[in-house]
């Protein structure tokens, strides 16, 4: 079972994380090549952004409804990201996973490891009695799928280099919907989003909400994750 180095980073700025995500990678890649028979699958970083947008490399640059100057009074910043997906939002009570792992050491392709991120979310979610899936036409997870009421909770966008990952999932937990209306999320103008606080009307226990996810991480995939270190 590949074991994972779980990393918390707190809150930290986006590109001091993506060039962070960078590094690893490279570190997996050496382990990957040094020591291929080890069991050593790779890290998992969560963090939370301060406020930013991130567009993928296949996503629109107008689905950004705002103009540099308003970005600078709402206090957040944008990036261009070589991510794959179109743009979404990141910020403080939202859960940001990076898996920088191995999917040779899981046995997968790119298709069932996101499918296992999706699962993994989902399964976190249904440990709230929120009912989520997936939705056919639109990767990430979802509350309400297929109806006019479909709203995302988790948006999902990733990178692999040589069969490792980079990037990942965002899922709301106690998020600021609002920042949410200065963009098309993921390049939809006609689907909302939600979060775990909106869905139960109550702010939740954000630490105990990120045990629930790594759990469900560690399940779906097969994975042994070690403790935290920073």
């Amino acid at each position: 079972m590949p074991h994972i180095k779980f990393i918390d980073l707190g809150i930290k700025d986006y590109k001091e994380t993506w060039d962070f995500q960078e590094e690893l990678l490279q570190k997996v890649l050496e382990e990957k090549k040094n020591n291929p028979d080890n069991n050593f699958g790779g890290y998992l970083v969560f963090v939370e952004h301060p406020h930013v947008y991130t567009l993928g490399k296949s996503g629109e640059v107008n689905n950004l409804l705002i103009s540099e100057p308003f970005l600078k009074q709402i206090n957040a910043t944008y990036h261009k990201t070589n991510r794959g997906g179109d743009i979404t939002y990141h910020g403080p009570g939202q859960i940001v996973g990076y898996p920088i792992i191995d999917l040779e050491k899981f046995g997968i392709g790119v298709r069932e490891y996101i499918e296992r991120l999706e699962d993994a979310i989902i399964k976190s979610l249904n440990d709230y009695n929120i009912t989520a899936s997936r939705m056919k036409e639109a990767t990430g997870v979802w509350v309400e799928a297929g109806t006019p009421k479909a709203r995302k909770i988790c948006a999902i966008g990733v990178r692999v280099s040589r069969f490792v990952t980079m990037h990942g999932f965002a899922l709301n937990i106690n998020t600021d919907l609002n920042y949410f209306s200065h963009i098309n999320p993921c390049g939809f103008q006609d689907r909302g989003v939600t979060s775990v606080q909106k869905e139960l009307g109550a702010h939740q226990d954000f630490e105990k909400a990120k045990e629930v996810v790594k759990d469900k991480l560690a399940e779906t995939f097969g994975m042994v994750i070690g403790d935290r270190i920073s």
